[in-house]
């Protein structure tokens, strides 16, 4: 593998490793991991590749099992991101290495710098677990004091998402990638630790967006150019009607100003805007299945320095929240 090749950044959406409504099993996770390794093997040619993924789903089926676990306190969600970023990294490197011949594969386990004082501590945005209907999901809220918000035509837990700081593991994933591997990592955002005071870390009960640790990520790195890919296939304004229309090139303003929801889409608009500003590189959100045509330039929402204001498509099918 060319050292002087591009490094690009490709984020694996939760929902895109798992379908929304789809239950979480071995057998689908399986299938969803190995769909996608296909999708960033066909991207991977020519380019030095780093993966990170979503948690969201698996994070919270996690706390479920932890808190039917009466022997003790429950495990805190530090511990649990640790779990299914290892679960989680460990089935995406296999089926990486499977689907890819001309390169190694290796996931880290990854931890991120978050601040303690971070506001987000005070007010939770981030979807983790299933989805529910309304009343079972107020009558959780009452009896386990969860905080739940509507998540399209359903209901979810939301917990704290600080902003991600510093990845720990910068120098260790930069090496990865020097050496020619492909590397999986920040999984879930990464591990939320804080500093303890003595020069050392402590982990924190969140979960980070992995979007925006993913453009932390693709910063730190120099990246190219910085891939989300999720279960739609753009950005859309009117979303939701029948006036909804993609979003096919834009600039990191114009997009930032369609003000899109803090739980869903707007950590993507963010994470997409200030990689391109930061950098001058270019990001593209859209389908987990066009992670090439994504990076290619030709395929879902793409935000550059110098995008048009906003070039907007024509009302397409029917896509579901």
């Amino acid at each position: 593998m060319n050292g002087d090749q591009p490094v690009a950044v490709v984020a694996l959406g939760g929902n895109a490793l798992l379908r929304r409504g789809e239950p979480l099993t071995p057998g689908a996770q399986l299938r969803a991991a190995r769909a996608a390794a296909g999708s960033v093997a066909a991207a991977a040619a020519g380019r030095r590749l780093v993966v990170t993924h979503g948690n969201g789903p698996q994070v919270g089926l996690l706390v479920l099992m932890t808190e039917s676990y009466q022997a003790g306190e429950p495990w805190p969600l530090d511990v649990l991101d640790a779990e299914t970023e290892g679960q989680l990294g460990y089935i995406i490197e296999l089926e990486l290495d499977n689907a890819i011949d001309d390169r190694d594969t290796a996931a880290i386990v990854t931890r991120v710098l978050v601040d303690e004082r971070d506001p987000a501590f005070g007010n939770p945005t981030k979807f983790i677990g299933p989805v529910y209907g309304e009343d079972e999901a107020r009558a959780l809220a009452e009896r386990r004091g969860w905080h739940m918000r509507p998540d399209g035509d359903r209901w979810r837990r939301v917990v704290a998402s600080p902003e991600p700081k510093r990845v720990i593991q910068l120098p260790a994933i930069r090496q990865l990638v020097g050496a020619g591997m492909m590397v999986v990592c920040a999984g879930g955002g990464g591990v939320p630790v804080v500093d303890d005071g003595d020069g050392g870390h402590r982990g924190v009960e969140a979960v980070i967006d992995k979007d925006l640790s993913s453009c932390l990520l693709a910063v730190e790195l120099e990246a190219d150019a910085l891939a989300l890919a999720t279960d739609v296939d753009a950005v859309y304004v009117d979303w939701g009607t029948p006036n909804q229309r993609p979003v096919h090139a834009v600039a990191p303003d114009a997009l930032r100003a369609l003000g899109l929801p803090p739980g869903s889409m707007g950590p993507k608009v963010e994470a997409a805007c200030r990689f391109v500003e930061q950098t001058g590189g270019r990001a593209a959100i859209g389908a987990l299945e066009q992670v090439r045509e994504l990076l290619d330039g030709s395929a879902g929402t793409q935000v550059r320095l110098d995008g048009p204001e906003m070039a907007i498509g024509t009302t397409t099918k029917e896509v579901a929240p």
